[in-house]
């Protein structure tokens, strides 16, 4: 078991934070395979059947769900049940008419939150960095690990809308001060509020935004806004009707 436990299990005290599971029950759990998310930011699909929706009460009976094709992650199916799904994935589960969006909840923990088949086309996915690439078109790097193509203009920190499952720009967000930021990191995790100011430091500190909700308004760093929509959000969110 121990050699297992390096390649395909973790323990379970050592599981991220996010994780939906009891860390003193049993030993181990499930670790996620290599994939677009990392593993500190992603838990494994087997985890969103047995754990989360309660679709599968074991390893053995999620597996013949996902063996049989009925679960698709951001349009595609996906039979490994090690497969790591993360914030904003769309998981769809055409066959019982269910659908679901990854988000966070106040205490960084994956939830998924239900959404109509309509919003299951799209995902959104925020720029880390960019890089210019053979033939000067520009290679843009996602947060969920995959990497896109093109000959528009974009800056980090922006947030595109991906048709699923083609995978193809539709829309984008950009990171402005009046756009609508989901906060992802940090004691304010899961606020929704518009950005009022955004300060550029010009040392080696992160650079900060003001935030402003309906309960007040904050700071907190950069890096833990995900804009969601310019006016309002473009998708529902947690404790949305």
């Amino acid at each position: 078991m121990a050699n297992m436990g390096s390649r395909k299990h973790l323990k379970r005290f050592k599981a991220p934070k996010m994780w939906p599971i009891h860390k003193k029950e049993e030993t181990w759990t499930t670790k996620t395979s290599a994939g677009p998310h990392a593993l500190n930011e992603s838990i494994p699909l087997v985890m969103v059947l047995r754990e989360i929706l309660g679709l599968a009460k074991n390893t053995r009976e999620a597996k013949i769900i996902l063996n049989n094709g009925d679960v698709l992650v951001d349009g595609t199916a996906r039979k490994d049940h090690r497969f790591p799904v993360g914030f904003m994935d769309v998981i769809a589960i055409p066959k019982i008419n269910k659908y679901y969006r990854m988000l966070q909840d106040e205490k960084a923990r994956l939830v998924l939150k239900e959404i109509e088949e309509k919003d299951s086309t799209f995902k959104l996915a925020s720029i880390k960095d960019k890089t210019t690439v053979k033939g000067g078109k520009t290679q843009l790097n996602l947060h969920d690990g995959r990497n896109v193509l093109t000959d528009d203009e974009y800056s980090t920190k922006d947030v595109l809308l991906l048709s699923i499952p083609d995978q193809k720009i539709s829309d984008s967000i950009e990171f402005k001060e009046g756009a609508i930021g989901l906060i992802t990191g940090g004691k304010h995790t899961g606020e929704i509020g518009q950005i009022k100011e955004i300060n550029v430091t010009k040392s080696s500190k992160s650079n900060t935004v003001l935030m402003e909700t309906e309960e007040g308004s904050f700071l907190t760093l950069e890096q833990y806004v995900f804009v969601v929509g310019n006016d309002k959000p473009v998708i529902s969110l947690l404790g949305d009707d």
